[in-house]
C-alpha cells in the first residue's frame, strides 16, 4: 500500500547541524587545540605567499603577572589589525614580544624570591633567577593571549633577554657611542631611593604628595648693592623640599622682575614686588611698607648667609624664575634640580648632593646626617626655627614625581651617569623632522610626542641595576682612559650572540675583548668593566632593530600600536634609537588606545584593586564576547567595562549567530558550484539586497583600512538585525520553505542568502575569530576555498553591487519605504481583532502618480514583501476613508478564500485541484514540480 501523502514533507523546512547555543567557554578551547595542531598562523602566511607585506610591530609588555583587561584590549586590537590586513590580501606576520629585563622583574624576584636580600647571591645568580621568573610569566601570558584568539608566532616570540636581542641592543649602544651621541657626566637625574637607580623622564609619573611647605630667610651679608637695601634685610624663599637646603649654593632672581624690600615685623624682606600682597597674606603681615625697589638684574652678586651652614651664597640670575607661587626668589641647589644645575654650571657653583643610593645624608650637621631625605625634613625645619630663619611651616598637597615602577616618591640627585646628548648630531632636530612624516591616530599623538621630544633633557641611559644589558664600556685600570677601539668593543657583541648578556658577568674583561687589546693612551692591557646597565627603554626601543629588517622589507614597521603612556615610553625611545642608528623613524603610522575603565568610570589599576582578568571573562562569557566588547567602543578613547554591557553584547552576539544559523539552515541543499545563479537570473529583490550588501562591504573595508573597528561592528550588526533578520530573511521564508526546491525563485533566494552570508562571514571573521571558524565548517564552499575562514579574503564590493542596476535599486528602496506603513496598519488590524496574523490579511493600497505606477509594476511582489495573502491596488481617488501615508492609502481586511494547509496563505483557488483539495494553486504547481523532478519526467521551472 502506498504511503499516505504528507504535506509537511513537501516543505523545504530549514535544517542544519549548526548548534543553536554557542557555548563559547566550552567550544573555544577545542577550536584553539585544532588551530594549534594545524599551525594556523603559518598556514595563513603560506596562503599569502608573495603578497605585499603589512607589518605591525608588537610593543613588548612586562611578564610580571597575569595579563589584565587593558593588556587584553591591546592584544585583541593588534589581532584585529593583523587579521583584517591578512583578509585584505596582505602577508602580515605577527611576532609577539616581551620586555623581560628591568626593575619590575628585579623587584618581584628580590621581594618574593630573596626576601629583599639580593646581596646574598652573585649578580650572575640573580640574573638567572630573573630569567626563570620572566620565562614563567611569558609562558602564562602566551597561554592567555592565545585564549583570546590572537594568532601569531607564539612558538618563537622575541624576548629582550634572548642572546640575539641582547647583542642587538649592545651593538646599538656602540653605534651611539661611536657616532658621538654618548657622554658621561655629573648631572641631577630622577633617582628612585627604593630601587636605588637613576630614572629617565619616561619612568616618572606624577601623583599627589604631601610636602613640608616652608618660608625661610637668607640674610644679606654683602655685595655692591647691599647698602642700598638698608639694614637688617633678608631674602625670602619658599620651598617644599626642606631636605635640599643643605645643598643650597645660591639664590636666583629673574633679571626683569621688579623686587622690593618690605618692612615687616621680622625685619626687611627682599622678594618680588608682584608677590607683595600674596606674601603678606601667607605670612599674616599687615600692609607692608616698601623701602626699596629695583630690578632682579641689580641683585646679581649680592651675598647671603646660609640659614644654618657656615656658608655664603651668591645672588644669581635665571629666566626660569616665576611669579605664580612663592616669593620670586628661588632657592638654588645645583645637585638637586635640572634648572639649578645649569645655573650652577653657568656661575661655577658646587654641584653638591651629599646622599647615598638610599637617599641618606652621608655628611652634614648632626641634626640630619644619616637620615633619609624625607626623614630629614622635620629636623631641618626645627634647625631653621632654632636659628631664627623659619617664618612659617605648613603641609602642602601637590603633584610630585613618583617612580612608575615602585610608585614611591623620587628625588633629583646629581650623580655620574651616562647620557645621550639630544643636541649632538642634531638628534633632537632630526627626530622632530621624522615625527612630521608619520601618520598619527589620534592626530593629537603628533603634538604630544613632538612636544616631549622638543622639551626633553638629555637622555640618561645608565641604570644601577643587574637585570639588563650592560653598557659595553671598558676603562683602563692604569690611566682610567676609556677604550675607544670600536672593533675591539664589538667583539663583546659576538659573545652576547653566543651566550647572551650574561657573558658580561661570567667572563673577565680580557676574555671578552680580543687578545692583546691595549689602551691607546698608556698601553695598559688591564681593563675594568662598567657596572651599569642600559635603560630598559633603550632596550625596548631597539626592538625594531632586533625583529625587523630592511632587507626583507619589514623595516620600518607599518604601524606601532600601544596605550597613551607609550608616547613617553616605547614610541619615544623607538624613535630616538631609530634616528640615531638608521636616520629614520621605525614606523610609518602610530596608533594609540585609551584606558580601560571600571563601571564607575575609574581607570583600572592594580593599586585600586579594580582590574579584571581576560581569562576570567573568557571563562564566563567567551573570548568572542570579549572581542565584541573591544569593537563595540572606539578604542582610541577610554573604554568602559561592566556586567550589563557584557550581557547586552551577548544579546548582540546571539542575533549575529542567529543570522548565520538562518543562512546555514536554508543552504543545506545548496551547492554553490551547481546551484548558484548568475546576476541576470536573480529576482529583483535578491539582486537589490546583494547590492545593499556590496555597499556594506565597501564601507567596512574602508573602516578596516583605517582601523575603525567599532564602525565595522555596528554596521554589520545593524545590517544583520535590521536589514536581514527583521526584513529580508523574514520576507524570504515563504519562498525558501514553500517553493519547489530547485525552482528559479528559490535558487535565486538561496543564491542571495549564500552570497550575503559569505560576505558577512568574511567581514566579521577578524572580530568573531572563533564563531566565524565554526560557521565556516558548516558553510557550503566552492572548490579551492581553504579549511579556515582566516585564510580567506574579504569580499569585493564591486561584484555584489553590480547585481542590481541603480534604477532597480531605487525602485526597491521606495518599496521598502512603503513596507513600515503597511506593517503599522496590520498591527492595528491585529489589535482590532480583524486578523490574527498577516497571512489572514488582504491589503488594499491606494496611490497616484509615480507611486501608483511603482506599485502596479511590482504588484506580483507585494504580498511577499508585506507577508500577506493578497494585495489589491486602487486609484487614490477611490480610497474612501483609508489613511493616507506619503500619498499612499492603506486598508486592511480579511483575506478572500480559504487557508492553504501547506503555505498558510489564503486563496480563492483552494480546493480547485482534485489531487490536492486543501492547498492553493501556487502550492499545487510546486508539488507537481517536485513530483516531476522526483520521477525524472521534467525539469524544474520558474
Amino acid at each position: 500500500m502506498a504511503e499516505p501523502f504528507d504535506l509537511k514533507k513537501t516543505l523545504n523546512l530549514p535544517r542544519t547541524d549548526f548548534p543553536m547555543k554557542a557555548r563559547l567557554p566550552e567550544r573555544e578551547p577545542e577550536q584553539l587545540a585544532e588551530w594549534e595542531r594545524a599551525g594556523i598562523h603559518e598556514r595563513i602566511l603560506e596562503s599569502r605567499a608573495g603578497a605585499p607585506l603589512f607589518v605591525l610591530h608588537d610593543g613588548p609588555p612586562y611578564p610580571t603577572g597575569d595579563i589584565h583587561l587593558g593588556t587584553g584590549l591591546n592584544k585583541i586590537v593588534k589581532d584585529l589589525m593583523v587579521k583584517s590586513k591578512t583578509m585584505a590580501g596582505f602577508r602580515s606576520p605577527y611576532i609577539p614580544g616581551w620586555d623581560c629585563h628591568g626593575l619590575p622583574i628585579e623587584n618581584k624576584v628580590e621581594k618574593e624570591e630573596l626576601g629583599g636580600q639580593k646581596d646574598k647571591v652573585t649578580p650572575a645568580e640573580f640574573r638567572q633567577m630573573c630569567r626563570e621568573w620572566a620565562t614563567r610569566y611569558v609562558d602564562l601570558n602566551r597561554r592567555d593571549f592565545k585564549r583570546l584568539g590572537v594568532f601569531g608566532q607564539w612558538d618563537k616570540p622575541y624576548l629582550t633577554m634572548d642572546a640575539h636581542y641582547a647583542a642587538t641592543v649592545a651593538d646599538a649602544f656602540l653605534t651611539f657611542l661611536e657616532k658621538g651621541y654618548v657622554y658621561r657626566g655629573l648631572k641631577p637625574v630622577y633617582w628612585c631611593m627604593v630601587d636605588r637607580t637613576a630614572l629617565a623622564e619616561a619612568e616618572v609619573e606624577y601623583e599627589d604628595h604631601t610636602s613640608n611647605s616652608i618660608w625661610v630667610k637668607f640674610p644679606v651679608v654683602g655685595g655692591d648693592r647691599a647698602k642700598e637695601l638698608g639694614p637688617d634685610v633678608s631674602a625670602l624663599i619658599w620651598t617644599t623640599t626642606p631636605w635640599t637646603l643643605p645643598a643650597n649654593r645660591a639664590l636666583a632672581f629673574h633679571p626683569d622682575f621688579e623686587y622690593v624690600v618690605a618692612e615687616t615685623p621680622v625685619g626687611g624682606l627682599l622678594f618680588a614686588a608682584e608677590r607683595l600682597n600674596a606674601v603678606a597674606a601667607e605670612l599674616k603681615f599687615e600692609a607692608a611698607k616698601v623701602r626699596w625697589r629695583g630690578k632682579g638684574k641689580d641683585l646679581e652678586g649680592l651675598q647671603f648667609r646660609h640659614p644654618f651652614l657656615e656658608l655664603t651664597v651668591p645672588g644669581v640670575l635665571a629666566e626660569y624664575v616665576t611669579l605664580d607661587q612663592g616669593s620670586g626668589v628661588v632657592h638654588t641647589a645645583p645637585g638637586h634640580g635640572a634648572d639649578d644645575f645649569y645655573t650652577g654650571q653657568r656661575y661655577g657653583l658646587d654641584t653638591y648632593a651629599p646622599l647615598d643610593d638610599d637617599g641618606r645624608f652621608v655628611e652634614g650637621l648632626p641634626e640630619y646626617k644619616g637620615l633619609r631625605v624625607f626623614e630629614a625634613n622635620e629636623p631641618i625645619i626645627e634647625l631653621l626655627r632654632k636659628r631664627g630663619a623659619l617664618l612659617d611651616s605648613s603641609k602642602y598637597r601637590h603633584s610630585y614625581p613618583h617612580c612608575w615602577r615602585c610608585k614611591n616618591p623620587v628625588i633629583f640627585r646629581a650623580t655620574e651617569q651616562w647620557f645621550i646628548g639630544m643636541e649632538r648630531n642634531d638628534l633632537r632636530k632630526r627626530a622632530l623632522q621624522e615625527i612630521d612624516k608619520v601618520k598619527w591616530a589620534p592626530e593629537w599623538g603628533h603634538d604630544r610626542l613632538y612636544s616631549m621630544i622638543a622639551e626633553r633633557p638629555d637622555w640618561c641611559i645608565s641604570r644601577q641595576r643587574f637585570w639588563g644589558v650592560p653598557l659595553i664600556v671598558f676603562t683602563c685600570e692604569k690611566c682610567k682612559a676609556r677604550l675607544e677601539d670600536f672593533a675591539a668593543l664589538r667583539n663583546v657583541v659576538k659573545w652576547f650572540e653566543k651566550e647572551g648578556a650574561d657573558a658580561w658577568y661570567t667572563h673577565p674583561a680580557e676574555e671578552l675583548l680580543p687578545p692583546g687589546t691595549k689602551c691607546g693612551k698608556c698601553g695598559g692591557a688591564k681593563w675594568k668593566k662598567e657596572n651599569d646597565i642600559l635603560d630598559v627603554w633603550f632596550e625596548s626601543g631597539s626592538s625594531h632593530l632586533a625583529v625587523l629588517d630592511p632587507k626583507d622589507g619589514t623595516w620600518p614597521a607599518d604601524v606601532y600600536f600601544e596605550g597613551p603612556d607609550q608616547y613617553r615610553g616605547w614610541f619615544h625611545s623607538s624613535l630616538l634609537v631609530a634616528v640615531g642608528t638608521r636616520d629614520a623613524a621605525p614606523y610609518r603610522q602610530v596608533v594609540s588606545h585609551g584606558w580601560t575603565l571600571d563601571p564607575d568610570g575609574r581607570p583600572m589599576s592594580k593599586s585600586l584593586g579594580n582590574t579584571l582578568l581576560p581569562g576570567e571573562i573568557s571563562q564566563k562569557w567567551g573570548a568572542d564576547i570579549l572581542r565584541l566588547w573591544v569593537v563595540s567602543q572606539d578604542y582610541q578613547s577610554d573604554v568602559r567595562w561592566s556586567e550589563p554591557m557584557m550581557a547586552q553584547l551577548s544579546e548582540s552576539y546571539r542575533k549575529l549567530r542567529n543570522t548565520f544559523r538562518y543562512a546555514l539552515s536554508n543552504l543545506a541543499d545548496f551547492d554553490p558550484e551547481r546551484d548558484l545563479l548568475p546576476d541576470e537570473k536573480l529576482w529583483e529583490m535578491d539582486a537589490w539586497m546583494l547590492r545593499r550588501t556590496g555597499e556594506l562591504v565597501r564601507d567596512c573595508r574602508a573602516w578596516y583600512e583605517s582601523f575603525d573597528f567599532h564602525r565595522v561592528f555596528h554596521a554589520i550588526h545593524d545590517f544583520a538585525v535590521v536589514d536581514l533578520s527583521a526584513f529580508y530573511f523574514d520576507v524570504l521564508k515563504d519562498r525558501l520553505y514553500t517553493f519547489a526546491p530547485r525552482s528559479v525563485g528559490r535558487r535565486s533566494a538561496q543564491t542571495a542568502v549564500y552570497r550575503i552570508a559569505s560576505a558577512l562571514l568574511r567581514l566579521i571573521a577578524p572580530i568573531l575569530t572563533f564563531t566565524s571558524e565554526e560557521v565556516w565548517k558548516h558553510f557550503p564552499r566552492g572548490g579551492g576555498e581553504g579549511e579556515s575562514i582566516h585564510c580567506a579574503r574579504f569580499p569585493m564590493a564591486e561584484g555584489l553591487e553590480r547585481a542590481a542596476s541603480e534604477p532597480v535599486a531605487a525602485n526597491w528602496a521606495r518599496l521598502a519605504a512603503i513596507r513600515p506603513h503597511v506593517l503599522k496598519a496590520l498591527e492595528e488590524a491585529r489589535n482590532a481583532k480583524t486578523i490574527n496574523s498577516g497571512l489572514e490579511a488582504k491589503v488594499t493600497l491606494s496611490a497616484s502618480g509615480e507611486q501608483a505606477a511603482l506599485l502596479t509594476k511590482y504588484a506580483a511582489s507585494l504580498p511577499a514583501l508585506f507577508i500577506v495573502s493578497q494585495v489589491r491596488l486602487e486609484a487614490a481617488s477611490a480610497a474612501g476613508n483609508s489613511e493616507a501615508t506619503d500619498a499612499i492609502g492603506v486598508r486592511v481586511e480579511r483575506a478572500d478564500g480559504k487557508k492553504c494547509e501547506r503555505c498558510w496563505n489564503y486563496s480563492i483557488h483552494v480546493g480547485e485541484s482534485a489531487d490536492y483539495p486543501t492547498i492553493c494553486e501556487r502550492c499545487v504547481a510546486a508539488l507537481e514540480e517536485i513530483r516531476r523532478s522526483a520521477t525524472g519526467t521534467g525539469v524544474a521551472g520558474a
